[in-house]
C-alpha cells in the first residue's frame, strides 16, 4: 500500500505547540531529531528553524568552539559578546522605565480612588 506525501507548511504547525517544542528542546528534554519523529514533523530543519525565532539562544553570535581560534577570531567572539550584552542591557533598561511608569500610574491611580471615595487604600505601616 502506497501512502501519499503531504506536504506541510509552517502554518499547519500551531503556535502554542511550536513554543513547546522548543521550550522541552531547550530545557533538554527532546533533541531536535527526536522532536520531529515525536511530533510527526517532517523535517528537522523545521524545528531548527523555531528554534532559531522562538528560543532563547542567540544564534545571531553563535560561535564554534571545536577550532582554535586566532587573536582576531578571539576579538570578534569578546566584541559579539559585548554586542549580546549591550541588546540585553537595552532591553532591560526599557522593562525597568516601563515598571517605572506603571508604578508611577499605579500611585496616581490610587490616590485618585483615595480622594474620588473618600477611602485609605493604601496601608500606613509605622516603623516599631
Amino acid at each position: 500500500m502506497k501512502t501519499n506525501y503531504v506536504k506541510r507548511t509552517q502554518k499547519d504547525y500551531p503556535l502554542s505547540l511550536k513554543l513547546s517544542i522548543v521550550q522541552e528542546i531547550e530545557r533538554g528534554k527532546l533533541s531536535t531529531t527526536q522532536a520531529t519523529k515525536q511530533y510527526g514533523i517532517q523535517c528537522r530543519k523545521t524545528v531548527v528553524n523555531w528554534l532559531r525565532k522562538y528560543g532563547n539562544f542567540d544564534w545571531e553570535n553563535q560561535i564554534s568552539f571545536h577550532m582554535s581560534k586566532t587573536p582576531e577570531q578571539k576579538l570578534m567572539e569578546l566584541e559579539q559578546k559585548v554586542r549580546l550584552l549591550e541588546k540585553q542591557k537595552a532591553l532591560l533598561e526599557q522593562q525597568v522605565e516601563k515598571s517605572d511608569k506603571k508604578a508611577i500610574l499605579f500611585d496616581m491611580i490610587i490616590d485618585l480612588a483615595e480622594k474620588e471615595y473618600n477611602i485609605p487604600i493604601r496601608k500606613n505601616s509605622k516603623p516599631k
